[in-house]
């Protein structure tokens, strides 16, 4: 019997974490997807295809035509797109799907938040009088901040914004998490940063700027995941491998 062909959606630390789990896995044949929006991405320790699908039915056909038997999504909490096209393309090809979730943040004592719906909400929620923003939000919707050029902006993503942001007063820092705590604060006081812009993304890797607006008494503008799908979701890596070792065991009793 063939190996089980395991096709996982990435580009977040769980996913690669993931991947190179599966590939020690005798019984597993695992590939790795990536969009491609990042230029040098980390390397993967498993086998990596990058770029996009065409939509669903074009990720239906990829799990078709390449043998497919189960297909896992652990790409970032707020891929939506990917994330659907990923729901309808298992159906459409009939393949087992779950996700590899991670948990939103939660605020605690100390913490100034005020969700907002996206980017835009966010930006629009500021006001007119000028502030100091952190807008921790990577680099694909950055291009917001150029509707609101009264603020001073510092932009931190892994690759440049792209075309660069047209805002007058803007600091572009490329660096790639985790960040902790100390080097944070001091990021926030080096530029006087008077309200953070941030996606409750979840996770240990850039939670330091949390704890930092905390520590300083930073308002922060925390940007809402969508509702909950009805895709089935695990919330480790621990209980993503037990999911799916209990699928290969029961495909390799069934002789598939």
């Amino acid at each position: 019997m063939g190996k089980t062909r395991i096709l996982i959606l990435g580009g977040t630390t769980e996913a690669r974490l993931l991947a190179e789990q599966l590939t020690e896995h005798e019984g597993i044949d695992v590939l790795l997807s990536l969009a491609g929006r990042t230029k040098e991405p980390l390397p993967q320790g498993a086998p990596v295809r990058v770029g996009g699908f065409g939509g669903s039915a074009g990720l239906a056909a990829f799990l078709k035509s390449e043998g497919i038997e189960m297909m896992i999504d652990a790409t970032h909490p707020f891929a939506r797109q990917i994330s659907a096209n990923a729901a309808d393309a298992a159906k459409i090809a009939d393949v087992p799907f779950f996700a590899l979730g991670r948990q939103a943040w939660l605020p605690v004592v100390g913490d100034q938040w005020h969700e907002v719906a996206d980017v835009a909400a966010a930006l629009t929620a500021l006001g007119p009088t000028p502030r100091r923003i952190f807008l921790a939000i990577g680099r694909q919707e950055a291009h917001h901040a150029d509707r609101f050029p009264q603020h001073f902006y510092l932009v931190r993503s892994v690759d440049p914004v792209d075309p660069p942001l047209q805002a007058p007063d803007v600091v572009s820092i490329l660096d790639r998490g985790p960040f902790d705590l100390d080097g944070e604060v001091r990021l926030l006081k080096q530029h006087l940063i008077d309200c953070i812009i941030a996606k409750n993304s979840g996770g240990s890797a850039t939670y330091a700027k949390i704890e930092a607006a905390r520590l300083l008494g930073i308002p922060v503008l925390m940007i809402a995941r969508g509702a909950a799908t009805t895709v089935p979701t695990v919330g480790s890596l621990e209980a993503a491998l037990d999911r799916i070792d209990h699928f290969v065991s029961v495909a390799a009793k069934r002789g598939v």
